[in-house]
């Protein structure tokens, strides 16, 4: 039996899960078990993701047994879809008696999930799929909190737009968590004009990333200046031409970030441009590049008629085709070479990095927040690698909203965890080492621990204050553990 549950379940409870489940049953008046089906669909998301089937027959080899049958999971999931607004806004309010939460700086991305299907139905459409998927999507719009920590989402179809997802989200967050001042963060694909004037109101504030490949032109020229930058709290000003120069003034500002600013109004609104540029960053761009390059010449040279389509960030963008002769005639064959000029053009971007806010804050304090926003990237990683939340296989739209709804308290229980082991561990250690606490049930005796006592198994017993890595747990001692991580 796997007793890595005993973990989320503490932070289950923890979180009020089981009285918002409780106050969803007295509103609706079924008979099965909801509280307990929830939780064994989150535990199961995270220990053993799978079907709802796998995750009904998996259930069965926790600690606890189910006490429900796999139509009233069907049954469940209708209900959860219906109740996942009231689900996150409690969730939140629950959450505020755990940890402190950092909900003046919200952070907002977006990504998609590919169905094993080639039907479009509901949700299911036909889109921009971020992992190249020939299949229909659904888009996933979270908004995630300043310490990582998931705040609510939303479900679109596929062929929505992110730019008009933000403020629909947004609005909810205000309304039925009931905050009003915050920094917005998003990346520069949902830095719509819109979006931006939405939170230039009231207390909001925005900082978004900025393509300097997409500012005016006069614009572009100050950013890719090479004079007139700064360092964080030193006087005057640098040449970053000056940088490459001597090898000990590289080795010196290698580590530290330069940059420059300005106020700008386009469109009525006023903002800060903030632009960085860094000699690590530059390097780590030319580095990605130079193995793109190898893979386009490797691919010219070898196999020139599986170029095919080019995509905006593919490597084959640096191979060029003409179907003429030096002497201008029609060749009988596509001639592919690699295009200096592409990799020119983009050559003059390496190191800069640039956003916008209508903050006053200095460059460092804005560009500090900005950083952050890897960490909602991050958790889409965890949802669909360790979480497995794609490919989808479920039909109904009522059931895919509830799908993600487990998900997106999965990856919350799950973020909560990391914090209270100080994030001390990577999640592969984390969720590996959950789903490896197993225990053999001995009927007169109790249970014994299969597993390598390690630190990070010692971490989670002192974080939560009870013990399973005994030679043996007797029964007693386990109906304690039971009770304990429900209260």
């Amino acid at each position: 039996f796997n007793g890595g549950y005993l973990f989320l379940q503490d932070l289950y409870h923890q979180l009020g899960l089981h009285k918002i489940c409780k106050e969803i049953s007295h509103n609706y008046k079924f008979t099965f078990n909801l509280d307990s089906i929830l939780s064994r669909l989150i535990y199961g998301r995270i220990l053993f993701p799978s079907s709802k089937l796998n995750t009904f027959q998996e259930s069965k080899n926790l600690l606890e047994q189910p006490d429900f049958e796999l139509q009233h999971i069907y049954r469940a999931l209708e209900v959860i879809a219906k109740e996942t607004d009231f689900i996150q806004s409690e969730l939140y309010k629950n959450s505020l008696s755990v940890s402190k939460r950092n909900k003046h700086i919200l952070y907002y991305d977006c990504t998609n999930y590919f169905f094993e299907i080639e039907q479009e139905e509901g949700l299911k459409q036909y889109g921009f799929s971020k992992e190249n998927k020939p299949n229909p999507i659904v888009e996933m719009g979270l908004f995630m909190d300043g310490d990582g920590i998931p705040l609510a989402f939303s479900i679109h179809s596929g062929n929505t737009n992110e730019q008009i997802t933000l403020k629909p989200l947004e609005k909810k967050i205000l309304k039925d968590f009931e905050l009003s001042k915050f920094i917005v963060c998003t990346d520069a694909g949902l830095s719509s004009v819109e979006n931006r004037k939405f939170n230039n109101k009231n207390e909001r504030a925005f900082i978004t990333t900025q393509s300097i490949k997409k500012l005016k032109k006069h614009l572009k020229e100050w950013a890719l200046d090479s004079s007139g930058w700064q360092l964080p709290g030193i006087k005057g000003t640098y040449d970053i031409r000056s940088l490459d120069k001597d090898e000990k003034i590289y080795e010196k500002y290698k580590e530290h970030t330069f940059y420059k600013e300005r106020w700008i109004k386009e469109n009525e609104l006023e903002q800060k441009l903030i632009v960085t540029y860094s000699l690590k960053y530059r390097e780590y761009q030319r580095k990605i590049r130079n193995k793109q390059l190898e893979r386009a010449v490797k691919l010219v040279e070898s196999k020139p008629s599986s170029i095919g389509k080019k995509r905006q960030n593919d490597y084959k963008r640096f191979i060029s085709s003409t179907n003429v002769t030096k002497d201008g005639e029609i060749a009988n064959e596509t001639i592919y070479s690699i295009d200096d000029d592409i990799i020119a053009k983009e050559e003059m971007y390496d190191g800069f990095y640039a956003v916008c806010t209508n903050l006053e804050d200095n460059a460092e304090t804005i560009t500090k927040i900005n950083h952050r926003r890897w960490e909602i990237e991050e958790c889409f990683r965890i949802m669909k690698s360790e979480f497995k939340a794609r490919p989808v296989y479920l039909s109904r739209d009522d059931r895919i909203q509830a799908h993600f709804t487990t998900c997106f308290l999965a990856l919350t229980l799950y973020r909560f965890l990391e914090k209270k082991l100080e994030e001390k561990f990577t999640s592969h250690t984390i969720i590996t080492g959950l789903r490896d606490m197993n225990f053999y049930s001995i009927p007169t005796e109790g249970y014994i621990p299969t597993y390598t006592r390690t630190d990070f198994t010692d971490a989670l017993h002192d974080a939560f204050g009870f013990r399973t890595d005994y030679q043996i747990v007797s029964k007693k001692q386990m109906k304690k553990i039971f009770k304990d991580t429900k209260k």
